[in-house]
């Protein structure tokens, strides 16, 4: 009898260099961040700037940790970036698996309407965002920045898409059918069946909080800045101090590579699972 075990896929020499190729090109952006924030300003200023780090690193992160107050930014955007993203993953998880799997009256017209929300530029509603703070008087403050975001319409679409795959019908009714509440059923099946899309949510919606700017700058202060505002003063001056500005960014960059590290597992398992249907 002929075995019906297929062998695995391997790639030829043309497909290994294209991914080496293509893993220097993407390596290499935060190499030389590392090179340029271990060197001098005028080395990398020279005609031909080295292309190997240099002794000046924990000088160049000292400079920048004292002009810029990073140790603070730094907490901030720990603080904001991780609030909001578990109030986005878990307010999507809840409202996605509503709308994907639970049936109520005006479910096609309120998920229309979280969706057509996507489509109003975020700067229109800057002014009456900025009234509403000063009215609360949270300006300055860290609240300032992460009741806004709580919610995620992206989210909420993404969990729906989510869960409509990986979340077979039968396992809700058969949790019906033993007695379990909806809570139980959400805490014990979806959840579990959610985690891998809570993952890429949670990685996308950090990685944005993280690299907020233009609301950042509006409602904070520089006494009181996330990462990406206190990056803005860093290096300042007739000749803007490069080292610096790269020994800043690099510090900015290295909690985003950390959580990438802790959820890329299950990345790329969300990825796997969303790219193959049945």
């Amino acid at each position: 009898m002929r075995s019906t075990r297929r062998s695995p896929l391997h790639g030829g020499p043309l497909a290994y260099t294209v991914l080496a190729v293509a893993t220097l090109v993407s390596v290499f952006p935060f190499y030389w961040t590392v090179v340029a924030a271990s060197r001098s300003n005028s080395e990398l200023s020279a005609a031909t700037p080295a292309l190997t780090p240099g002794p000046s690193l924990f000088h160049n992160l000292g400079e920048a940790l004292q002009q810029a107050s990073i140790g603070t930014a730094l907490l901030n955007s720990l603080l904001v970036s991780g609030t909001v993203t578990a109030g986005v993953v878990l307010s999507s998880t809840l409202a996605g698996f509503a709308f994907a799997k639970l049936r109520f009256r005006g479910r096609g017209l309120l998920l229309a309407v979280t969706v057509g929300t996507m489509m109003i530029p975020p700067q229109l509603g800057v002014i009456p965002l900025f009234m509403l703070i000063v009215r609360l008087d949270l300006q300055n403050r860290l609240p300032s920045v992460i009741l806004p975001s709580l919610v995620s319409a992206f989210g909420v679409f993404f969990m729906r898409q989510f869960l409509v795959q990986a979340l077979p019908d039968e396992l809700i009714e058969a949790g019906r059918v033993d007695g379990a509440s909806l809570f139980r059923i959400f805490r014990s099946i979806v959840l579990p069946a959610a985690r891998p899309g809570m993952a890429v949510l949670g990685m996308l919606t950090f990685m944005a909080t993280w690299n907020d700017f233009f609301w950042p700058i509006v409602a904070l202060s520089s006494q009181n800045p996330t990462v990406q505002v206190a990056l803005k003063s860093l290096g300042q001056g007739y000749v803007p101090d490069q080292s610096v500005i790269m020994a800043g960014t690099l510090l900015g960059t290295l909690p985003v590579l950390l959580v990438f590290g802790l959820l890329g597992r299950q990345i790329v398992g969300g990825i796997m699972q969303g790219a193959v249907k049945g």
